[in-house]
C-alpha cells in the first residue's frame, strides 16, 4: 500500500515538475516530527512522564507473572498430596490471574490500551502546531509541496536545504510565546478585576464596619441618654418625695405647734377659773 501511494507521488511529481519547470520552479519541504517532537520540552517531559508510567506498569505485569509462576511450581509440589477437588480449585484460581494479568497487560500495552492512548493525547497538540504553522509557512514561503519525513510516505532522498523543521518549530515557539502574552495579559487583566473587586468588597466591609460603629455609638449615646434620663427622673422623684415629706413634716409640726398652743391655752384658762371664784366670793 505505501509502496502505491509513493509510486503514484513521485509519478505525479515528476509530471508536474516537468510542466511547472517551464514555468516557474517547483518549492518543496519538509518536516521531521520525530526531530519537532523531541525538541519540544513540553512533549519531552511529558513523555518521561508516561515511560516512568510503563515502567511501573511493567515491574507490576512482571510481579503477577512472578506470582503466578510461584503459584504454579508450588501446586506441582503440593499435587500428590491434593484432592483432585482442591486442585482443580488451584488450577482454576491460577486460570484466573492468569486472564487478570493478561487482560491488564492489555488494558495498558494493546493497541487500545493507556500507552498508545496517552502518546496520542501528548502528539496530537503538537502536531496540530506543526501541521497550523506549516500551513502558515507554505503561505508565506510560497511552498508547493511539504512532506513529514517520518510518516508513511517514506523519502527516498532529500536534501537538508529543504529541511523546514527548525522554522517549523521556531513559528512554534514565537507563537507559544505571543499566545503566552496573550494569556498573562489575561491574567493581569483577571488580577487587576480581581483587586478591583477586592477593594469594593473592602470598601464595601468597612463602610459596613463604620455603620457598625456609628449605630454602636448611637445606640451607646440613647443608652447614656436614657440611663441619663432614668438618673433625671430618680432625682425628681426623689425631689418630690423629699418636697412632699418636708411638706408634711411643716405641716405636722404646725398641727403640734397648734395643739400644744391650745392645751396651753386651755390650762391657762383652767388656771384663771379658781382665781375668778375667789375673787366673787
Amino acid at each position: 500500500m505505501k509502496r502505491n501511494v509513493l509510486f503514484l507521488l513521485l509519478t505525479f511529481l515528476t509530471f508536474y515538475s516537468g510542466i511547472s519547470q517551464r514555468v516557474v520552479g517547483v518549492r518543496i519541504g519538509y518536516v521531521d516530527m520525530e526531530y519537532i517532537l523531541e525538541n519540544v520540552e513540553e512533549y519531552r517531559d511529558a513523555t518521561e512522564q508516561l515511560n516512568a508510567k510503563a515502567q511501573k506498569w511493567k515491574q507490576e505485569i512482571e510481579l503477577k507473572q512472578s506470582t503466578i509462576e510461584q503459584m504454579k511450581k508450588d501446586l506441582m509440589a503440593e499435587k500428590v498430596l491434593l484432592t483432585d477437588e482442591l486442585v482443580a480449585e488451584r488450577e482454576e484460581e491460577i486460570q484466573i490471574l492468569e486472564k487478570e494479568m493478561l487482560d491488564y497487560q492489555q488494558d495498558r500495552f494493546g493497541p487500545q490500551g493507556d500507552l498508545v492512548l496517552q502518546k496520542q493525547l501528548l502528539i496530537q497538540p503538537i502536531q496540530d502546531q506543526v501541521f497550523n504553522e506549516v500551513q502558515k509557512i507554505g503561505g508565506n514561503k510560497r511552498y508547493d509541496f511539504i512532506f513529514d519525513k517520518s510518516a508513511d510516505v517514506v523519502m527516498l532522498y532529500s536534501e537538508k536545504r529543504h529541511d523546514i523543521s527548525d522554522l517549523v518549530l521556531r513559528e512554534i515557539a514565537r507563537t507559544r510565546k505571543v499566545s503566552k502574552s496573550n494569556k498573562d495579559q489575561k491574567e493581569r487583566n483577571r488580577l487587576k478585576e480581581f483587586q478591583a473587586q477586592e477593594a469594593e468588597a473592602d470598601k464595601e466591609i468597612s463602610e459596613a464596619l463604620q455603620e457598625r460603629k456609628q449605630q454602636a455609638a448611637d445606640a451607646q449615646d440613647a443608652k447614656a441618654k436614657a440611663a441619663e434620663d432614668r438618673r433625671a427622673e430618680a432625682l425628681r422623684l426623689r425631689e418630690e418625695r423629699k418636697k412632699a415629706y418636708e411638706e408634711r413634716r411643716k405641716k405636722l409640726l404646725e398641727e403640734r405647734e397648734a395643739k400644744r398652743k391650745a392645751k396651753l391655752e386651755e390650762r391657762k384658762k383652767a388656771q384663771e377659773q379658781p382665781k375668778d371664784s375667789t375673787n366673787q366670793g
